[in-house]
């Protein structure tokens, strides 16, 4: 199994999956699945660069005040949910649901996917 097809199991798998990235921290994508060609899949690439960034922003915050390690984050937006996963320190995933997807069936196929992910690396 390689990053596409893991990553294509968990847009296709979940109820209003548009798309998923396994992103390098400085925002290059390593792999990328979308379900329908024309949709937001620039922008899912877009976003994952650019909250790329704030996820660090999130790792310095919890460094300072202790919280250990970010996991996971969610962002909502008007067109889109996205769904940031930490895979380790250089490499996240983020998948792209539309506002009315099932999130907690996204956050389930994320981590049944996980392990299967980093085993790759």
């Amino acid at each position: 199994m390689n990053f596409e097809s893991m990553l294509r199991a968990i847009v296709e798998n979940c109820d209003g999956g548009i798309a998923a990235a396994l992103m390098q921290s400085d925002g290059i994508p390593v792999a990328e699945v979308t379900i329908d060609p024309v949709s937001l899949t620039e922008e899912v690439a877009t976003a994952g660069a650019e909250f790329g960034r704030i996820l660090d922003e999130l790792r310095k915050a919890s460094d300072a005040v202790g919280g250990g390690a970010v996991v996971e984050t969610t962002v909502h937006l008007a067109r889109m949910a996205l769904v940031f996963r930490v895979v380790d320190e250089d490499l996240f995933l983020v998948v792209a649901l539309a506002p009315d997807g099932n999130l907690g069936k996204a956050r389930y196929l994320i981590r049944k996917q996980l392990l299967a992910l980093r085993q790759l690396l």
